[in-house]
């Protein structure tokens, strides 16, 4: 259903932005459609689908040859990071990844201290994401709704800042990584049971290409 959902999304804005663009040519129709893709419109699909990656991830795209240059490496990206991190939920979202561990893998609980296991994780993940350096990481801390706002997004923040610590402390350049904490705001799952409350209180990983990437994948798509 959410895919269902996802996908009717994409299709009525595209159909939106078209109706009030039947004047442009071909170039300038593709040239619009980049522009909303790439600010509002993944804002906007990524709330209404209920996945932040997603909204996140479009908000990145190229798009054409060049986008699909970006999706064939990050296929596989993503596949290695199956392979090597069987704790982590992975996904190819457009043309990036969203990699997602639950909290209980990284943190004791209402804690912000990487536990033994969660370090375990992580220097797996590490191992994928050194040998892909042309990416970009944003660590998003997500919690469940129990507890206040105000207390939510603090350790949300502050266990985003704990897993961008450790990757760069383990050689990620500090230039690709970057942190937000959404505390409650953003659930993926329903508040309303433990098993769904438990799955919001997440970590998720953001990989998206570069421009050093996007300038290679457009040279390789001319060619």
């Amino acid at each position: 259903m959410k895919k269902f959902r996802t996908s009717m999304v994409i299709v009525l804005s595209t159909a939106l932005l078209f109706s009030s663009c039947a004047s442009l040519n071909k170039t300038q129709k593709g040239g619009a459609v980049g522009a909303v893709a790439g600010g509002a419109m993944g804002a906007i699909i990524g709330k209404v689908a209920g996945n932040t990656g997603l909204g996140a991830i479009i908000g990145a795209t190229v798009g054409g040859a060049t986008g699909a240059v970006i999706g064939h490496k990050m296929d596989k990206q993503a596949k290695e990071i199956e392979q090597t991190v069987p704790d982590a939920k992975v996904e190819r979202v457009g043309e990036g990844i969203v990699v997602e561990f639950s909290s209980n893998v990284l943190f004791g609980f209402d804690s912000s201290n990487l536990s033994s296991d969660a370090k375990v994780n992580l220097e797996k993940l590490v191992k994928v994401l050194n040998v892909y350096p042309d990416t970009d990481i944003e660590v998003q801390g997500h919690t469940d709704s129990k507890g206040s706002e105000a207390y939510n997004r603090n350790l949300s923040e502050q266990r985003a800042g704990e897993v961008s610590g450790y990757l760069t402390g383990k050689g990620i350049s500090y230039s690709r990584v970057r942190i937000k904490g959404f505390g409650e705001s953003l659930p993926k799952y329903d508040n309303s049971t433990e098993d769904g409350r438990s799955q919001n209180r997440r970590v998720e990983f953001l990989i998206t290409a570069n421009e050093k990437m996007k300038a290679e994948a457009e040279k390789e798509a001319g060619n």
